[in-house]
């Protein structure tokens, strides 16, 4: 009886060599970055930004403005042809031009300011969020393309395995229910590889609908950011504080604007009681000062009031929400490394076992089902080991997404 060696399931050669891409200097955290900068370009969220900086814009050109307002101008005409006819006629033309109230020009400068400086906030935020999408997918692929090399191996393995068992079939050596044991071995591993190359065309269509280009062959990690950035720094902070910020500016430009605008208006009048009379003219000045209403003060103040508490509850929650984060993120990858050790010790012993079952049962020692159990664990320790490698790069993103470091 002729013994045939099936091929041992090695450790994942493709994942190793990947892995020494991953940790070149060159290839660390490239890739990724490029995939964030082009899902960033295509990111429809960034047009409404571009307003805002033009609305900041031009808030703060109005602000710097020597009045508060447009002038007016306005021109009237009395006579007294309808009545008494005697050609008395009376022309008035005024121009009225708005006041700033005391401390109001002020607040709207600084409130106009602080809005400006909202908006690259926004967009830092905005790019983080984006990059969390990004690495999220990111590895999801990384992880659906590791379990399809290792469904791959599987099938390749099976096929090896029946084509084995229907040699010795033929021979006598084997009986037909161990032929038909190994072609369903065949069968469901080419299965699972279907189904795993299916998840992989999933995942790729994800990324590319985020990135706009096809997802790259090779997908590097990147390294942790040591040591870490002060909490201040994340993007969600400053953004809350910025809007903490503009909404301290609105309340005070609210309460410096209790009244609409006051107006200086310059009026010329040129006149004449009859017909025969010469025209005389006329210069004056016409302030009007307007009442503070008292409702819609009240009214305008409690929104801005309730937008400050509102942004300083979210500062009060949020330094623990990062803090939280972080901790959870670290823990995370602390586990991932325990685990892919011992992913790696586990897979070390069930390849072990496996070299040595398939050698039992080339000489006979042992029969098809015994190989099989002990194939399965040797290709769950193999999957599990994939996914530790996946998972511990994952982690390594996912700290510095809670850091608020974007590549």
């Amino acid at each position: 009886m002729a013994a045939m060696r099936l091929p041992p399931i090695a450790h994942l050669c493709t994942a190793l060599a990947l892995l020494l891409l991953v940790l070149s200097p060159a290839a660390r955290a490239q890739a990724l970055a490029d995939a964030i900068a082009q899902a960033w370009s295509r990111t429809p969220l960034v047009a409404p930004l571009v307003a805002r900086e033009d609305e900041a814009r031009a808030r703060l050109e109005l602000a710097d403005r020597f009045i508060p307002g447009a002038p007016s101008a306005s021109v009237g005409v009395l006579d007294d042809r309808f009545h008494r006819d005697e050609g008395a006629r009376k022309w008035e033309v005024e121009l009225g031009v708005p006041l700033w109230l005391p401390g109001q020009q002020a607040a709207r400068q600084v409130e106009a300011r602080l809005l400006q400086e909202q908006v690259p906030v926004q967009r830092a935020l905005l790019r983080w969020t984006v990059s969390g999408e990004v690495r999220m997918r990111w590895w999801a692929l990384a992880a659906a393309r590791a379990a399809r090399d290792l469904a791959s191996r599987r099938a390749e393995t099976a096929r090896a395995l029946e084509s084995n068992v229907m040699r010795r079939l033929e021979t006598g050596d084997l009986a037909r229910m161990d032929a038909n044991l190994a072609r369903n071995e065949r069968l469901a591993a080419d299965a699972e590889a279907v189904q795993a190359q299916a998840l992989v065309r999933t995942q790729e269509a994800s990324l590319s609908a985020m990135t706009g280009v096809d997802a790259p062959s090779v997908l590097p990690g990147e390294t942790v950011v040591l040591p870490s950035p002060a909490l201040e720094e994340h993007p969600q902070w400053r953004a809350v504080s910025a809007a903490a910020r503009a909404a301290d500016a609105a309340l005070l430009a609210t309460v410096k604007s209790d009244r609409a605008a006051p107006r200086v208006t310059l009026r010329m009048e040129r006149d004449r009681g009859a017909i025969a009379e010469p025209f005389s003219n006329a210069v004056g000045i016409r302030v009007s000062v307007p009442f503070s209403w008292e409702p819609q003060m009240r009214q305008q103040a409690a929104a801005a009031r309730a937008e400050r508490l509102r942004t300083d509850a979210e500062l009060a929650t949020l330094r623990l929400r990062l803090q939280a984060a972080v901790d959870s993120a670290r823990a995370e990858l602390e586990a991932a490394q325990r685990l892919l050790e011992l992913a790696s010790d586990r897979q070390a012993a069930t390849t072990d076992n496996l070299q040595l079952a398939e050698r039992a049962f080339s000489l006979g020692e042992t029969d098809l089902t015994s190989l099989l159990r002990v194939r399965a664990s040797a290709l769950e320790a193999d999957l599990f080991e994939a996914r530790q490698r996946i998972a511990l790069e994952a982690a390594r993103s996912q700290l510095n997404q809670a850091l608020g470091v974007v590549p």
